[in-house]
């Protein structure tokens, strides 16, 4: 591929990277960068899919009972992880956004493997979270609504493969249960006007991807795959989800920029 044609399939083949900029400066990178990205984002959507696309799904009939704990885990696959991540990372009560590889061995958990389609893994994020702030539910509720396209099987718009799929790995009885109902209750109501793709998969070992992926929308909001495809979900989130978006994202231990 030609890593400047975003419309392409994107490996994420990265140029030498540049010196990461002040917190300040990335805040107001992104800010700049919103509008043109919309605006340039459905200019394109015939092209690329649906980077732009986003259905404010009802919350959840089943979800999560009060609780005392002050940390949970999500483990959500939708295409490339950067989008999923920065998407995440922008949610009040959320401490941590990782990108990742679940439902393979750890023999396969790199890059380049995942990227041949024929590990059993997918990228996906593991959200930490505070389930006094935000439950499972509401963080499924982003999931479906902006994170991704749950329609798209085996892809998200200009990126094919397994490991683009849209896919849950509960970590418990209790996600599992919640996940199941919320596809159930989307589906049922036709809320999408098409199936939903999303498989609910057993629990696996995430594996961290490689550092040059963690906090990549947040390093990177010029980065033209961005552009197109992931910046428009932060802006649908904080229009969709205003109560719910927080300006300042929640950064990795890892922050590696490209041009």
């Amino acid at each position: 591929m030609r890593d400047s044609d975003p419309a392409a399939p994107h490996r994420k083949v990265l140029m030498p990277h540049s010196p990461p900029r002040s917190s300040t400066l990335r805040t107001r990178a992104i800010a700049r960068t919103l509008a043109a990205a919309v605006v340039l984002s459905s200019a394109a959507c015939g092209r690329i899919g649906a980077g732009e696309r986003a259905v404010l799904v009802p919350p959840p009939a089943v979800d999560e009972t009060s609780t005392t704990a002050t940390s949970e885990k999500a483990v959500l696959a939708g295409g490339c992880f950067w989008g999923v991540q920065g998407v995440f990372q922008h949610v009040k009560g959320v401490s941590q956004a990782i990108s990742g590889y679940t439902g393979g061995d750890a023999t396969t958990a790199h890059y380049e493997d995942v990227g041949l389609g024929s590990t059993g893994h997918a990228e996906s994020v593991q959200v930490t979270f505070d389930p006094r702030v935000i439950s499972y539910g509401e963080i499924l509720r982003i999931y479906f609504s902006v994170a991704h396209d749950p329609t798209q099987k085996n892809r998200q718009g200009p990126d094919s493969g397994t490991q683009y799929r849209s896919a849950i790995f509960p970590r418990d009885a209790s996600q599992q249960k919640i996940a199941q109902s919320y596809v159930a209750q989307l589906d049922t109501a036709k809320t999408f006007g098409a199936p939903l793709a999303t498989t609910i998969e057993p629990a696996k070992t995430f594996y961290r991807a490689e550092d040059y992926h963690q906090d990549f929308l947040v390093q990177n909001p010029n980065y033209p795959y961005i552009v197109i495809n992931d910046l428009p979900k932060i802006e649908n989130l904080r229009r969709l989800f205003p109560d719910r978006y927080n300006i300042e994202p929640a950064r990795t231990a890892v922050a590696v920029s490209v041009r």
